[in-house]
């Protein structure tokens, strides 16, 4: 009870730091702010207290560790042992582990892009995007291209999705785009939300159910605070259909076409995470090397993860987790705010077993997952300002504040986890 009632402080706490940071405090909508608590309450309770979609998402997950085990097939074929094939030499204990991120788990990547677009070439996903679209216009009450917007950042990135709605981009009010802009920074995409679960395998039980749990809950979450931070103007006129939103397609593809494009936009997406990685990894050790020359604090050298974790516990706690863990927590929490959430998932698979709680595992894993962070600010930015260049001002003045909210975003999901987790 103790602990659900520290949750529940921290979805206060962020809500009214949301409210704080707005731009126009007396036209918040409290009735937005209270549908989108109610909404996350609902499905998270529904998802993971009611054993039929437990069942469903335990289906889903033996299914992706299907997709995982065929995608190995391939990368053992083309690369060998450092994909994944049998070694040809004996491993010794202390020569460290024979997995290769690049040649293992990033070509999931490829499978997964390939598998979505065949989804929405066989017209199974966007009567999927409609039904969670028309959910949340009927619940929080974002017009037609912001809702399909939102609901397409549950299964896709958060350059992929605005896609769809881009004619919609130039006309948008400003709190309808920085909806758009914190539902990308809030939510993961379905062609990394899968390789997600390859690391979290073992970590925390049904790893899937969880990861696609969390996007669910971040919508709503999403909007609510978006809508906090810049309301949206009451007089403007709300058009709630989405009928005439279309999905792309290409008139006359067969499968193998879309598959060859499904496929080299994930290469893409591929080539970008290895960069990242190799930039990333490579800046924060040698920052740790730089900070190295300091004093020792408590017998120990400064380190980037140990400011973080300093800087970023309280925010842990907030969300539920002990105080003796959440020295670990914060520095996931900075990790992914100041690199990226795969990191941060990655650190979070090679803790110790006691470093943190069964029930802090699972609120980690709803507080990670999230685009939001300084990275995406580039990635943002580069993305919209192609899609609409006629809004420049506000999308270079909106991206870096969608990573704020978007980080509040999935704090308010870790803590409503935290509320109903005992």
């Amino acid at each position: 009870m103790l602990e659900s009632m520290q949750s529940a402080l921290g979805l206060v706490v962020l809500t009214g730091a949301a409210w704080a940071m707005s731009e126009q405090q007396s036209a918040v909508s409290w009735r937005v702010v209270g549908t989108g608590l109610s909404a996350q309450l609902i499905i998270a309770l529904a998802l993971l207290k009611v054993g039929v979609f437990q069942d469903v998402f335990a289906v889903l997950n033996n299914g992706v560790m299907a997709v995982a085990d065929a995608t190995r097939a391939g990368t053992s074929f083309v690369f060998g042992y450092i994909g994944g094939g049998e070694v040809p030499f004996v491993v010794r204990d202390d020569a460290g582990s024979t997995f290769v991120l690049a040649f293992e788990s990033l070509p999931l990547i490829l499978v997964i892009s390939a598998i979505s677009a065949l989804l929405f070439h066989w017209k199974i996903m966007p009567p999927i995007v409609r039904g969670f679209a028309w959910a949340l216009r009927r619940t929080i009450g974002v017009n037609g291209p912001v809702g399909i917007a939102v609901a397409l950042n549950i299964f896709m990135g958060q350059t992929e999705a605005p896609i769809v709605v881009r004619p919609y981009l130039k006309t948008e009010s400003r709190a309808g785009l920085f909806v758009i802009m914190t539902a990308g920074m809030g939510t993961v995409a379905g062609s990394v939300m899968l390789l997600y679960v390859t690391f979290l395998d073992g970590i925390i039980p049904n790893p899937l159910g969880h990861i696609l749990t969390a996007s669910l809950i971040s919508a709503p979450a999403a909007i609510m605070v978006a809508l906090l931070m810049i309301p949206e103007d009451p007089d403007r006129a709300d058009d709630a259909s989405d009928a005439h939103v279309q999905f792309p397609s290409e008139e006359g593809d067969n499968v193998m076409a879309v598959v060859t494009r499904g496929t080299l936009e994930g290469v893409q997406l591929v080539i970008n995470i290895i960069a990242m990685l190799i930039v990333l990894v490579a800046l924060v050790t040698l920052t740790n090397m730089i900070m190295g020359i300091l004093p020792y604090v408590n017998g120990e050298p400064l380190t980037l993860q140990r400011i973080l974790g300093w800087v970023m516990a309280p925010v842990a706690w907030l969300i539920g987790i002990p105080w003796s863990e959440a020295f670990t927590a914060g520095s996931l929490l900075g990790t992914k705010t100041i690199l990226n959430e795969l990191i941060a998932y990655i650190d979070f698979s090679q803790l110790p077993e006691d470093a943190l709680s069964p029930r802090s595992r699972l609120i980690m894993t709803y507080a990670l997952c999230g685009f939001a962070n300084l990275a995406s600010i580039g990635i943002g930015i580069g993305a919209l300002l192609t899609m609409a260049p006629e809004r420049r001002r506000d999308i270079i003045e909106l991206v870096p504040r969608a990573v704020i909210s978007g980080t509040i975003t999935t704090l308010l999901t870790g803590a409503m986890v935290g509320v109903i987790s005992t």
